[in-house]
């Protein structure tokens, strides 16, 4: 947010994919049946390369590895907690070495906007590292005066073999967040990329040789969901799975995970955020934030503000602005300067977006810019705004994923609470207003995991995220994320007589 802009490179030209194998026990491997997949450039609908294609097969030999790799007496299982702490760090720097090229990736395969992969992406995933890294030699129990003649205490152990699913549109920040957490309380990894995005996971694998670690602890298994995925949610010898994604493949993950061996489930799933601005507000920042709230990376967010809720004696000029805002977007290639908004990731969420903004036109929604397809090639979609939306319609109601913004009206503080928490997910919500106390009261009363106060999707590494309701279980990052990855263990030893 500092009004100085840093300098940013430009992107890479002719950028080689040397990664494109799956990676288990530090080695590259073909995928067991001899099957590829291709990947594409969502800017240009060209393939950039073919990637090995995963599926159960090569998630058993994955899941080997990464159990021999957690075995009592290995290199990873008998290596100092600060040793852990010290690879993490080094990841970091390797990261920050290969950031540009990492970047550039991520503009390519992802759709990102070029800057923004480069500062936000990048920089939150060097930060990330680094927490987790500092938090390696700090995960510990306690000592209990419990009753009786008992010395006891409590040991904070690493669950084991993890199984990490990644969604497509943050593949390098979701990537950190799995194997940060996990590796700096000593667990092992078996991570499955999104089949859209996985050159810049690959990538990592290799960074994650370089750096150091044992042979097994991370393995990085590309392929598609109802294969590679399913065969991590229901494997008999993982012991956790973490998925970041839709709530409806959510769903299946937890349901794969209690008919096998009832692993330990961490999900963060879909969103249908509520962002509130009163009439008090600062205007100008209220407009900001809630547009960039909803069209950050296209609208691909899973918190984005997709439920613009304006008091009603403010509404008409907050419609104009916002609109006014979207139609400044320039699109085109995400590595171009000057390009404000890319392509969605690929030719299925592009038509489900188109799809949504044609319901809400049929449902009576005002379109007031935007509406359609942008451009002959590529999966872009033009900017787009909707007033006079209410509760009922599917634009309100179902996530979108895309840059389209619902302008919603409402009266009083109860009224607007209400239609907030009417939704089955809990991810997220904004609140703009000078009012101290407003917005206490309705921060408190918002069933939503991360609420924003005049302030719009801000994450760091050391806060919790996760949501509530639908929107999942569990949380991710700070220390209350950390807990997600061990197990605790109560040690009670009889002696002779204790002490107070």
């Amino acid at each position: 947010m500092s009004a100085a802009k840093p300098d940013i490179p430009a992107p890479l030209d002719n950028v080689k994919y040397e990664y494109t194998k799956i990676f288990i026990n530090n080695e590259w491997h073909d995928s067991v049946s001899g099957k590829k997949f291709p990947v594409l450039n969502p800017a240009t609908e060209e393939e950039i390369c073919q990637v090995a294609e995963g599926d159960k097969a090569d998630v058993d030999k994955a899941v080997k590895a990464a159990r021999q790799a957690f075995q009592i007496g290995s290199p990873w299982r008998t290596m100092d907690a600060s040793e852990r702490g010290r690879l993490l760090y080094k990841l970091a720097d390797l990261i920050e070495r290969d950031r540009l090229l990492l970047a550039t990736m991520e503009s390519i395969n992802g759709g990102k906007i070029f800057s923004n992969a480069y500062l936000m992406d990048l920089g939150g995933c060097i930060k990330t590292l680094r927490y987790c890294a500092g938090w390696a030699d700090k995960i510990h129990g306690s000592t209990i005066p419990s009753d009786g003649n008992l010395f006891t205490y409590t040991r904070h152990e690493p669950i084991g073999v993890c199984g990490q699913i990644i969604p497509w549109n943050f593949p390098l920040v979701m990537f950190i967040w799995k194997i940060g957490p996990a590796l700096s309380c000593g667990n092992t990894v078996v991570i499955k990329p999104a089949e859209q995005t996985p050159l810049t996971a690959l990538h990592m694998a290799a960074l994650i040789k370089e750096a150091g670690f044992p042979p097994g602890v991370v393995n990085v298994v590309p392929g598609y969901g109802p294969t590679a995925g399913a065969a991590i949610s229901s494997h008999m010898d993982i012991d956790k799975v973490a998925f970041t994604g839709s709530t409806e493949v959510g769903k299946l993950i937890k349901e794969a995970a209690g008919k096998s061996n009832l692993k330990r489930v961490s999900l963060e799933l879909g969103g249908k955020s509520p962002c509130i601005v009163f009439a008090d507000a600062d205007l100008d920042n209220a407009v900001q934030m809630a547009h960039q709230g909803v069209f950050y990376h296209q609208g691909q967010c899973c918190v984005a503000a997709s439920r613009l809720f304006v008091e009603e004696s403010i509404y008409d000029e907050f419609v104009r602005r916002c609109v006014e805002r979207a139609k400044k977007y320039v699109l085109g290639n995400p590595l171009t300067p000057g390009i404000s908004q890319g392509p969605q990731v690929d030719k299925e969420q592009h038509n489900k977006i188109l799809d949504l903004i044609e319901s809400g036109k049929k449902e009576g929604a005002k379109l007031e810019c935007g509406g359609g397809r942008w451009g002959n090639k590529g999966y872009f979609v033009q900017p787009t705004v909707f007033s006079n939306v209410t509760d009922e319609m599917r634009i309100a109601k179902e996530e979108i994923f895309g840059p389209v913004q619902q302008i919603m009206k409402f009266k009083t503080v109860d009224e607007v609470i209400k239609r907030a928490n009417n939704t089955t997910y809990g991810l997220a919500a904004g609140i703009f207003t000078k009012d101290l106390d407003k917005a206490l009261t309705v921060s408190s009363a918002l069933q939503a995991g991360v609420v924003w106060v005049n302030c719009y999707l801000l994450l760091s590494a050391q806060c919790p995220f996760g949501g509530f309701k639908m929107s999942g279980n569990g949380r991710e990052m700070g220390e209350y994320g950390l807990r997600e990855y061990t197990e605790i263990k109560t040690v009670a030893m009889q002696i002779s007589e204790k002490n107070s």
